[in-house]
């Protein structure tokens, strides 16, 4: 007789490799057929809901490493939110208006705008934005991110710039926006005013200049012979100087040396006596700052006054402690400026070239102007010093190029109003991780003004009308009737129609007698298109609410979409657009670098799934602490993709298992199973309440743990190793056997629902071989619930001890197996000598060479008196030995019985017995 044939060898047709870059995309077809997100939605009516509220990523290019996290992270919540309790729709969106989608255009579709009008370029923006939210949707949906992808937000579309414009409104109305000259940061590169969330970081190298300026009328406090030092490295900005700003309550000396005295702070002298070459310095007189005040100095360049004025802003840190102002290029400068009087000068138009107004200069690049400055400044013998430094300085996000503070006329939504609200609001959301809340408060406590015009063509326009006096109109008349129309036609109409016909019918205006109207060109900074969306999204949507439970980005958008959404939505409402904001880190390369074209080092979501699959990629999302800055490598996803082989074999496993297992009829109740059946479930219980609050707490790296650390160690190493013996070899209907099918059933079940939010192509798959199942996805149940198993305290610590036990005599093993006393563990006989706790839990064991998988086990005595050739471990002693007998053609024991049934003699006893009775 063949006896492999009486065994019951695992069957299922759960294919063993996951082909996931084929699979897929087949499942997802699958799940658009049925419309899943439709029936989810459907599923979960009537909970209470939960908003996750999508961030725009740009609408330009195909998807990176960084989107990929973003969108995995958000749809695993999401998920999991369906699935315990909630009602989750996830509306996805776009952002699409800016400099990058007028740049493609020009560049690389070669659209030349000059031969069109204004309103034909914006058509050929919105088609190309419209082509970019196809693009990336697919590989999105790719990604296994369930969402209502037939109805996103996009920022362009008429709903949307409708209720943009009653948000600007309803800020105009409360006082928060108004129009002012001042210095903002400008991009030459863009021909654009930029906001600080605009703004990044990059090294520089820059002149380093010590000017003197000559005292004209010292007021009585200087001889008028003197020179004030200061020091800049924007030499360009000399033209537009205007004063020179110290402080009143540091300590200013008048230091004399080669004849010539010159006004620098006291605390200062000596670094500039080295950096200046002094020779033998001799202070002459020291005075307070408010004393210095209103001093005349000259220019050095042009015949006109520098006024000495105060301002707190001055420091010690480095320089003179005399501070350069030229009030058209920059804040501080500005504001001081501002307080005593100086004229708002700014030489340098929108492409940033040298304007008229700084003679000797014109026509010159405001960069290329740094050398015949200098150059001059050294000729009239005010130049003291010139040296060359690399320092952090702002650049636009966008072209990569240098910014410039310079004084324009621009829209500003006022922060500074609303600052106290904007703090109280920080304290009242929940911030994940913790310090998020500390970065946000920065931001805003110092915060003044928030630039909101931008003189591009390509984005909302800012519904503003100007009288015959020039004089701006906003009323809620006319941002009603503009946001009507906006969203009847588009913001378009109000580049293609007149003044005129935007305004109200016989609308009126003391600035207009005569009833003539011009209107705002400029559009809106993208940050407040974006910002808006608590509006028009979450107010806009029927099935959405505001404020959202939770907006989840990279750590870049503090100062950008967390921050613009705030400020709106406090302006407008009083309060925070989200109760909670979770922020995740940047995906660098395997060694900690940042991604980049030009190091060769990017790893592309695309490529990725084209080999490994979607489901490598969550995984590997799920198993980083994505909070901090995370590493990807080809190296790092094989091993990702190992973990995963390990999760999908114990599917299969519990799968075949349960080939001829009916739940309806084949299940044991609890105290019908075996004591290290019950413990198993017990084990899945604990798991199932440490991956719940896991999700709860967003600890995504937790889970991946626990359930790859139970798949491993709990299941193939221990339950699923011990519960072969009977699975295979006793008769199907075994009680036994029928007690570890409805352990393995309940553990697959729960398994499965668990993961599935994490892998979610696998989990769909493995839950349609599930025995029983009526559901058509896994995504349409909820979470399995914790059981709390009528089980005592006593026996759980019994098992838990037990593993430990089992350890030490696995450790015996191998190390007979090492010394060549035995093969493989089934021929091994073990004599155990436990100690004292170790003896009272193994005699209540039966079949402890089945748990230990060896032949044959005794306890033969205490752990004192056991021989020297029993190695000694933490709670036993283990003596092992070759066992007696034959091998058993069946069940592989060694064992004396084989032989002993005359009709079966290649079998041991009990395997003769179930053959006989079974087959």
């Amino acid at each position: 007789m063949e006896y492999k044939n009486t065994l019951l060898m695992p069957k299922t047709e759960f294919p063993m490799r996951g082909n996931l870059p084929n699979r897929e995309p087949e499942m997802q077809k699958k799940w658009e057929d049925m419309n899943i997100y439709e029936l989810v939605q459907k599923r979960t009516e009537g909970r209470p809901l939960f908003i996750l509220h999508d961030g725009p990523p740009y609408a330009n290019g195909d998807i990176h490493m960084g989107h990929a996290m973003n969108k995995i992270l958000k749809d695993m919540i999401v998920r999991y939110k369906s699935m315990a309790g909630f009602h989750a729709p996830y509306v996805p969106g776009w952002d699409t208006h800016g400099l990058p989608i007028e740049t493609a255009l020009t560049k690389n579709k070669k659209v030349n705008r000059k031969k069109m009008s204004v309103a034909e370029f914006r058509e050929k923006c919105a088609e190309y934005a419209y082509e970019q939210v196809d693009r990336q949707r697919e590989q999105f949906k790719r990604l296994g991110v369930r969402a209502d992808w037939d109805n996103p937000y996009i920022t362009l579309t008429k709903d949307y710039e409708a209720q943009q414009i009653k948000v600007f409104g309803a800020m105009a109305e409360k006082g928060f926006i108004y129009k002012g000259k001042k210095p903002v940061y400008w991009s030459p590169s863009s021909e654009s005013a930029l906001a600080e969330a605009e703004i990044e970081y990059q090294d520089k190298r820059s002149p380093s200049i010590y000017v003197a300026f000559n005292v004209k009328d010292g007021k009585g406090v200087l001889d008028g012979d003197e020179k004030f030092i200061i020091w800049t490295t924007t030499p360009w900005t000399i033209p537009a100087n205007l004063g020179i700003a110290v402080h009143a309550e540091i300590e200013y000396s008048v230091v004399e040396t080669n004849g010539v005295k010159y006004v620098v702070a006291s605390e200062l002298v000596e670094n500039l006596t080295e950096t200046l070459e002094w020779n033998e310095p001799k202070v002459v007189n020291t005075l307070k700052g408010a004393e210095l005040k209103h001093i005349v100095a000259t220019h050095p360049i042009y015949d006109r006054d520098s006024l000495v004025i105060l301002g707190d802003h001055v420091t010690t840190d480095a320089g003179t402690g005399c501070v350069h102002t030229a009030p058209g290029h920059g804040e501080d400068d500005f504001f001081v400026g501002k307080q005593n009087g100086l004229d708002v000068l700014c030489p340098v138009d929108e492409k940033g070239y040298m304007t008229n107004e700084a003679p000797g200069f014109e026509g010159l690049f405001y960069d290329e102007a740094n050398k015949p400055i200098t150059e001059k400044l050294e000729e009239v013998g005010a130049l003291l010093k010139l040296n060359f430094i690399t320092h952090s300085y702002p650049h636009d996000w966008r072209t990569k190029k240098p910014t410039i503070f310079r004084a324009t006329a621009q829209w500003f939504a006022s922060i500074k109003d609303i600052r106290e609200d904007l703090i109280q609001a920080v304290r009242d959301v929940n911030w994940i991780p913790k310090w998020g809340e500390t970065r946000l408060y920065n931001m805003i406590k110092d915060r003044e003004d928030w630039c909101i015009s931008r003189q591009r063509a390509w984005g909302v326009p800012i519904p503003v009308f100007y009288g015959e006096n020039n004089e701006p109109i906003i009323t809620s008349e006319t941002i009603e009737h503009v946001s009507n129309l906006f969203r009847e036609h588009g913001s378009n109409v109000w580049f293609e129609w007149d003044a005129k016909d935007l305004l109200p019918e016989g609308f009126t205006s003391e600035h207009s007698p005569n009833g003539q109207f011009t209107k705002e060109t400029d559009i809106m900074d993208v940050w407040f298109d974006s910002g808006s969306s608590h509006q028009a999204v979450l107010v806009e949507r029927d099935e959405l609410q505001r404020p959202a439970d939770l907006y989840l980005e990279g750590s870049d958008q503090y100062r950008g979409w967390f921050n613009s959404s705030l400020s709106t939505s406090v302006a407008i409402t009083g309060k925070a657009p989200y109760k909670g904001i979770l922020s995740h880190g940047f995906a660098l390369d395997g060694e900690g670098r940042k991604m980049s074209k030009s190091l060769g080092n990017t790893v592309i979501p695309n490529k990725v799934m084209k080999q490994l699959g979607a489901d490598i990629l969550r995984l590997w999302v799920a198993s980083v602490d994505y909070q901090a800055d995370v590493r990807i490598s080809d190296k790092i996803l094989k091993q990702v993709a190992e973990s995963y082989r390990k999760i999908r074999n114990t599917f299969r496993f519990l799968l075949g298992n349960l080939d001829d297992f009916d739940p309806n009829t084949n299940a044991l109740a609890f105290d019908e199973l075996g004591e290290v059946d019950q413990y198993m479930l017990v084990k899945l219980n604990k798991l199932i309440d440490r991956v719940k609050r896991s999700y709860d707490e967003y600890e995504f790296a937790s889970i991946y743990h626990d359930v790859h650390n139970f798949c491993t160690i709990d299941l193939s190493s221990f339950y699923l190793d011990i519960a072969k013996d009977v699975l295979y070899i006793q008769a199907a209907d075994d009680k036994g056997r029928r007690g570890i099918q409805t352990v393995l059933y309940e553990t697959l079940q729960a398994l499965v629902k668990l993961v599935a939010p994490i892998l979610t192509h696998t989990a769909d798959e493995v839950w349609s071989y599930i025995p029983g199942v009526t559901e058509k996805s896994v995504q349409l149940v909820d979470m399995p619930e914790k059981v709390e198993l009528q089980v005592s305290e006593q026996l759980e610590a019994k098992w838990d001890h037990f593993m430990t036990v089992r350890d030490d005599v696995l450790k015996a093993l191998e190390h007979a197996r090492n010394e060549k006393v035995i093969g493989k563990s089934l021929t091994a006989s073990i004599k155990l000598y436990p100690n004292a706790e170790t003896t009272d839990i193994l005699s209540s064991i039966l079949d402890l060479h089945k748990l230990f998988i060896v032949s044959s086990c005794e306890v033969v005595g205490a752990k004192e008196e056991a021989p020297e050739s029993a190695q000694q471990l933490e709670t036993l002693a283990v003596e092992v030995l070759p066992a007696d007998g034959e091998t058993c053609d069946r069940c592989w024991v060694v064992s004396t019985t084989v032989g002993d049934d005359a009709e079966h003699p290649t079998v041991c006893e009990s395997c003769a017995k179930i053959v006989k009775e079974n087959y």
